[in-house]
């Protein structure tokens, strides 16, 4: 039964870290609990036990204790035993590729199927799809795989932007960028736009927040859905 929020942004501007996502925090994870943080999105420039010491922060609010995975000597066992799991932000390309050097994807994909509470935040939401195809993120580093961990029939856009009509600019927009990756892949894509999450909660996808979310499928014309809309049928 899977139990997970999967949340566009880890910060809202005006924000702390995790803020909006706090009161959320023992709905998902139950009380009293450690939950296992995975850092490795971050590249260079904060280690992972400071993103780490950040996050635990952050998770104090809610009663709950954090730690890091790589702290741990085995990670599979770490993954096996952990009362929950987050996953930060950062660049997913990176994050992609430690978890299949680390050779933990799929054990992390088997551990949330099997009921182990799950958070992600930008490159955690987006491994959480299909492929990591969506992401907005530079190729910093050629992962062994864009396949992820499947947790939806569809892929994740965080961070979605919709276009602004008074830019000069005149580069992809983001709604271009992801009809350019329909005309090679057919599964659907999600827009989450920031302050906005999935809820996964055993076969129930929900859209939760207080914004709406923009739909991509394939041959279609793009379209807007609310807040509490039921995505259990989009693949």
């Amino acid at each position: 039964m899977k139990k997970a929020i999967l949340a566009s942004t880890s910060t809202l501007h005006g924000e702390e870290y995790l803020a909006y996502l706090t009161a959320h925090l023992n709905n998902l994870y139950g009380k009293d609990k450690e939950v296992l943080f995975i850092p490795f999105a971050r590249p260079g420039g904060i280690s992972h036990d400071a993103y780490t010491n950040k996050a635990k922060e952050a998770f104090k609010k809610a009663n709950l204790d954090l730690k890091g995975i790589h702290e741990f000597e085995n990670p599979l066992d770490a993954l096996k035993n952990a009362d929950g799991i987050f996953t930060g932000g950062g660049n997913t390309f990176l994050l992609v590729s430690e978890l299949y050097r680390y050779g933990i994807m799929e054990t992390l994909r088997q551990v949330v199927l099997s009921g182990t509470p799950y958070m992600g935040t930008s490159a955690g939401t987006n491994i959480t799809g299909l492929t990591m195809g969506t992401t907005n993120d530079m190729p910093i580093i050629q992962p062994k795989s864009f396949k992820t961990l499947g947790l939806v029939p569809f892929n994740i856009n965080p961070h979605y932007l919709d276009p602004d009509t008074n830019s000069t600019h005149k580069g992809e927009t983001r709604e271009t960028r992801i009809k350019e990756f329909h005309h090679i892949n057919t599964q659907p894509v999600v827009g989450l736009r920031e302050g906005s999450w999935l809820e996964l909660n055993g076969k129930e996808i929900t859209l939760k927040g207080k914004l709406s979310a923009r739909v991509f499928e394939c041959n279609k014309e793009p379209y807007e859905i609310e807040p509490e809309t039921t995505l259990t049928n989009l693949n």
